[in-house]
């Protein structure tokens, strides 16, 4: 049996800090150390065969079986090939035994759409949106184009009214300099990468795009969600807003909320034209949280309105003049000159039982320096953040911010990305780092107790990271994604309350 050496780190590490939080995670509230709760002992994790072509891909505990499908490279049931970089998705009912999969596909540049018979927002971006109608046990798979035209799809979230919500991470366009000339504020000079990828861009990149489980995409961006490095989306059944996290890698990422102008689910679509607010901390004006935290510490939340969500910039003898780090931290910049707080890199995002939580995949350690000018990514470490993550709650109804939990180090939980929640209250954690030697990307479960319990490790290319973990309508299967390199989406299922997931 195939041990992960993390097992045995997991079982008091959480109880023992004793935590203060609300709604599902109400067992952390006032326990003293080693009473927060039953700890159940993390079960070994085992290599076990993929039931699609027997290879050893992942280690799971005992009980537990798994089948991939939609590896890439491969033909789609529409004709065309499946784009791959599998990200973000959302499970919705397909059938007695079926289910549709919304899935995102992070793909940048700007080849081509991948797919002729789906909405196309801009055709020469090559990422968007596919439909995946599959089993439980990840068995007759069919998958076809829902969303083409857009560019790095990274997460999202699903709504009650049966969409998805799709976001770009990414704020190219024609008005922005290419990724990889970020810090050439001219056009590039000998011995530089030559400029070609944005030119070739129909349309400004950075929104949120909306995909039903049931009809047509309309492949229009909510332009007043914003414009900035989208990375996940939730909805607030409660207040009627949208929840955002932004993923800036060289700068300070924002929480954001936005308003639509109808509620959507008297629209059945979230419209455009509504308001985007940035989460500041009230009373602390330009609060950084990107540092470490004490686990229970909450802050009154203040909401600071963005004037300017859809930016546009300046070009001149037919290029840009925005570099894009300028273009990358306009919105977040507005925030922070209102007062607003800025985190570690925001990825995930989930609701459950009338609370948002929220990853910051770097949050910890030593806070760093905010200087809009100068981007954090060329340190070393690159990423704005010095620690191996936090898990952070807001509560609507309070008006409140939370540390959930906090990572003691590379060892606890490395860089936690995609998050979801099982029907039980359990968060589902994606690690998305590069692994030392002998180590492995893991699907962990933090439970309602402050437990970490592993689910899965990626052996078969470690450095792969988990994406898109949702579980199927009826909680009986996790899907999930293995991101890039030979892409492909998951099917886990086995006794869940083992894990008391």
């Amino acid at each position: 049996m195939a041990l992960d050496r993390r097992t045995f780190l997991r079982g008091g590490t959480a109880a023992a800090a004793g935590l203060a939080l609300a709604g599902p995670f109400e067992g952390f509230l006032a326990r003293a150390a080693g009473a927060a709760g039953p700890q159940r002992p993390a079960l070994p994790l085992a290599l076990t065969a993929d039931l699609r072509d027997g290879v050893k891909r992942l280690a799971l505990p005992p009980g537990f079986a798994y089948r991939s499908f939609d590896a890439n490279p491969t033909t789609m049931a529409d004709g065309t090939t499946l784009p791959g970089n599998h990200d973000g998705m959302g499970a919705f009912k397909a059938g007695e035994r079926r289910v549709l999969l919304v899935r995102n596909h992070e793909r940048n540049g700007s080849l081509g759409a991948f797919a002729a018979n789906a909405p196309v927002y801009d055709p020469a971006a090559p990422g968007g949106v596919t439909y995946v109608e599959v089993g439980l046990e990840g068995n007759g798979a069919r998958t076809r184009a829902a969303l083409v035209g857009t560019q790095m799809n990274c997460a999202g979230g699903t709504t009650p009214w049966g969409t998805w919500i799709s976001c770009e991470e990414t704020v190219n366009g024609p008005d922005v300099f290419d990724d990889f000339t970020r810090n050439i504020p001219t056009p590039s000079p000998a011995g530089e990468r030559t400029y070609v990828q944005n030119p070739r861009l129909t349309k400004t990149h950075g929104y949120l795009f909306e995909v039903p489980a049931n009809g047509a995409a309309t492949a229009a961006p909510i332009t007043m969600a914003g414009r900035f490095s989208h990375e996940a989306a939730v909805f607030d059944p409660i207040t009627g807003s949208i929840f955002l996290t932004e993923d800036n890698f060289g700068f300070g990422s924002g929480f954001y909320r936005y308003d639509p102008p109808v509620d959507p689910r008297r629209a059945g679509r979230i419209e455009d034209g509504g308001t985007l607010w940035m989460l500041g901390v009230a009373g602390a004006p330009q609060t950084n949280l990107s540092g470490a935290q004490v686990r229970g510490t909450t802050y009154p939340v203040a909401w600071i309105r963005i004037d300017e969500p859809d930016p546009r910039f300046p070009m001149a003898a037919g290029l840009p003049t925005v570099t894009n780090n300028q273009a990358i931290s306009t919105v977040g910049k507005q925030g922070w000159d209102g007062g607003g707080a800025v985190f570690s890199r925001l990825e995930g995002v989930t609701w459950d039982k009338g609370v948002i939580y929220f990853t910051a995949t770097q949050g910890g350690g030593v806070p760093v320096t905010i200087d809009w000018t100068t981007s954090a990514e060329s340190a070393s470490p690159p990423g704005f953040g010095r620690g191996t993550g936090q898990v952070w709650a807001y509560h609507p109804q309070r008006n409140v911010l939370e540390v959930v939990y906090q990572s003691a180090n590379r060892d606890d939980l490395h860089l936690p990305d995609n998050i979801t929640a099982s029907p039980r209250g359990t968060l589902i954690l994606c690690e998305d780092n590069t692994p030392p030697a002998g180590q492995a990307n893991t699907l962990q479960a933090l439970t309602r107790w402050g437990q970490l319990i592993p689910i899965a490790d990626h052996r078969e290319r470690p450095g792969v990271e988990f994406a898109g973990a949702t579980f199927s309508p009826n909680g009986r299967t996790l899907y999930v994604n293995l991101q890039t390199g030979l892409a492909m989406s998951v099917a886990i299922w086995g006794p869940w309350h083992s894990l008391g997931v």
